[in-house]
């Protein structure tokens, strides 16, 4: 008997529309947008006035209204933060590596830079002011300084916890102290270091606003300072918003450069 060809194709059904959308990628913003709803809600239902707590619709009105100083403050604090955070990576990096290299080194070292970075960074901006002055400088400084200690500590755990028993077998393959810190500690330290760098970014943003509101002229921290003492409410929010827009860029930034550099560290995201 000759076989039966079934010459029908299989009508392929279309996937709902819900199935289609991600959402996963569409949570921050659905999140987002109920904020901002609860919150225009809560101020009309409250009837909060503007120099309590302004409407986030009263906030995008500040933003237009006063665009051309939020974005130029924007861009410098931008530009001390990004300046200051770059700094911090490149000494982290140094000073991580050299901690991490020996054990005695480790524990002679790290109870001082508890200690250092216990000390309020704000404590620090006057000191800075009198050495260079009121402007960019110290706010640059002031970024590095309280984004320097999350890069150290992470490189430094990293090479620190290399298991006893890898650096035993290397040492008897015939390894030297250089070659373990290359070929494993390192490599070990990367994941460390690149997911440090999505904590000390947004810690960087902090360190320039601090800095700006008390010594400089210039950035969104002197912006809201200024706006404060005018009762400009609405203004300030509008400093904070731009801020947290910043900081959401720079952390994402920073974060798909750990997805990049070190993706062979991580499980794969599975689809949701």
């Amino acid at each position: 008997m000759s076989a039966v060809t079934d010459n029908t194709t299989p009508v392929t059904q279309a996937r709902p529309l819900s199935a289609r959308m991600s959402w996963v990628t569409l949570a921050p913003w659905l999140y987002t947008l109920g904020l901002f709803v609860l919150w225009e809600l809560l101020v009309i239902a409250l009837e909060m006035p503007p120099t309590i707590l302004p409407a986030p619709s009263r906030v995008f009105q500040a933003i237009l209204q006063y665009w051309s100083p939020i974005w130029k403050n924007s861009l410098q604090t931008l530009y001390t933060t990004t300046l200051g955070f770059a700094i911090a990576v490149v000494a982290g990096l140094g000073i991580g590596l050299f901690i991490g290299w020996s054990k005695t080194i480790y524990a002679g070292l790290y109870p001082l830079m508890i200690g250092f970075n216990a000390i309020p960074k704000v404590a620090l901006v006057p000191i800075l002011v009198i050495w260079f002055g009121i402007g960019t400088i110290p706010a640059v400084l002031t970024a590095f300084l309280i984004s320097f200690f999350p890069i150290v500590v992470n490189v430094a755990t990293g090479l620190a916890t290399i298991e006893p028993e890898t650096e035993d077998v290397l040492r008897a393959l015939g390894a030297k102290k250089m070659d373990i810190m290359l070929k494993v500690g390192i490599p070990r330290s990367m994941p460390y270091f690149f997911g440090s760098l999505k904590i000390a970014i947004t810690l960087a943003f902090v360190g320039s606003v601090v800095s700006e509101t008390v010594a400089s002229n210039y950035g969104l921290g002197n912006m809201m300072s200024s706006a404060q003492s005018q009762f400009n409410v609405p203004l300030v929010f509008a400093g904070l918003l731009m801020l947290a827009v910043e900081g959401i860029a720079m952390y994402a930034f920073m974060a798909w450069i750990e997805r990049r550099m070190t993706g062979w560290a991580h499980r794969s995201t599975m689809a949701q």
